[in-house]
This record gives structure tokens, C-alpha cells and sequence, in this order.
């Protein structure tokens, strides 16, 4: 098969592209990056040195692609599907990769230092940095909480790249930092995010990994099974 991911089911931003492969059927080989696995992570780190997932390998025509954006935007240049995730109005892709930088940057920044925090051992931990990560996530939230006020998806009445970067952000940044409540159109859109086929797919791939996550007794019971109420 021409594309291959190295990615690993439970990481965020693994999530990212595998929704925006998942929303047009586009197929390609999923290899599971085990870093603890000297042969795996030898071949891994000989595709990109630096060493963070996912990556896109497109065989045909020997080309590695990191980043998930520059991987959703390589997609829709090379490999096209049925459903756009960039629109073709100028002023809508850039409103686009605003919000995918936005999500990005503010959502899943700050959700994986709190992520990783907790990992830590005592001695090491980052009081304060946690105390900034909430912080900022209350910002986020209150900033997407309006602009999802007259808003179906991020930009305008079709899903795009930008969905696919708010779906795992806001999955995983309201375990750590709950958003329900306090911003009802930010929690009504996640529940439509939820609701799309790609993300139950993802989560579902995921759900076995849930143990190694932090904190998993924190995860909502809806997403435990695939028969949870939505």
C-alpha cells in the first residue's frame, strides 16, 4: 500500500490524521510505533529523527511527511477524498488553519503538560505550570464557547481539518480540565464530534491502550464501549 502511518492509537495527535484518514476511507498500512521496541524504534527514528509521532510515509513516491497538519494538507494535495477538510474559498482555509493552529497550540499544549505532570514522580512535579496549563484551557474554552454559538463545525457548515484537530483535543482536554457545564456550545460541539463514525473508530482503536493513560478513571463511561449512550 502506497501510504503508511507510524503513529501509536492513544496518542492526541496520532488522533488528529487518523480522523482525516478515517472521514474519506483513504487507505493505508497503520504501523504501531512501540519506542520501547529497539528494532521498531530504530526503523521509526531512520524515518525521522526527531522522533514524535505520527509520520506519513508515502511509498510511492519516497517522501516522509511529519507534522499533522502538514500531513491532513499533503492528503488533500495528493490523495483527495470525497469530503474536502480544507475549504476551497481563500478566506475559509485560512479561518481553517487558524483554528487547527488554535486547537493545536492551546487546547493540546496545555492538556499534555498537565498529562505528563501527573507521570511525574514526587519531587519533579510543576505546581505552577499545571496551575498555567487550566488556566489556559479556560480560555480556550471560553473562546471556542463562542464561536461555537452560531457554528455547526469550527468554520462555517462542513467538517474540516480544523474538526479533526478539536476532536482529540477537546476528547482529551475535558478528562483533565472539564468543559461541561461552564460551556454548553463547546460541550454541544463535542458531542457532535463524538457522534461522527471517524472518532468512534479512532476511540475504539484507542480503548485498549486506556490503562497506560494517567488518568483513566477519569475517562467519561460513554467512551469505555461501543455501546455507551452518547
Amino acid at each position: 500500500m502506497t501510504l503508511t502511518l507510524y503513529h501509536h492509537p492513544l496518542a492526541s495527535f496520532c488522533h488528529k490524521v487518523l480522523l482525516a484518514l478515517y472521514e474519506n476511507d483513504t487507505p493505508f498500512t497503520s504501523v504501531v510505533v512501540d519506542l520501547g521496541d529497539r528494532q521498531a524504534s530504530a526503523e521509526f527514528f531512520a524515518f525521522w529523527p526527531i522522533g514524535k509521532i505520527p509520520v506519513l510515509r508515502d511509498g510511492r513516491v519516497d517522501r516522509t511527511l511529519p507534522e499533522t497538519s502538514i500531513i491532513i494538507e499533503y492528503l488533500e494535495q495528493h490523495y483527495p477524498g470525497a469530503r474536502p477538510l480544507l475549504p476551497h474559498d481563500q478566506a475559509a482555509r485560512l479561518d481553517t488553519r487558524l483554528w487547527d493552529r488554535f486547537f493545536d497550540c492551546y487546547v493540546q499544549v496545555p492538556m499534555q503538560k498537565i498529562v505528563a505532570d501527573r507521570m511525574r514522580p514526587e519531587g519533579e512535579k510543576d505546581p505552577r505550570g499545571v496551575g498555567d496549563a487550566h488556566a489556559t484551557l479556560q480560555i480556550a474554552y471560553s473562546m471556542l464557547d463562542r464561536r461555537m454559538a452560531d457554528n455547526t463545525w469550527i468554520v462555517g457548515d462542513a467538517f474540516s481539518m480544523a474538526d479533526c484537530s478539536a476532536a482529540p483535543a477537546l476528547f482529551y482536554a475535558g478528562i483533565v480540565s472539564p468543559f461541561t457545564g461552564d460551556y454548553p456550545n463547546t460541550a454541544a460541539y463535542f458531542d457532535r464530534l463524538a457522534g461522527r463514525p471517524s472518532f468512534k473508530r479512532t476511540i475504539a482503536e484507542a480503548r485498549p491502550y486506556f490503562a497506560l493513560f494517567p488518568f483513566v478513571d477519569d475517562i467519561p463511561k460513554r467512551f469505555l464501549t461501543d455501546d455507551a449512550a452518547p
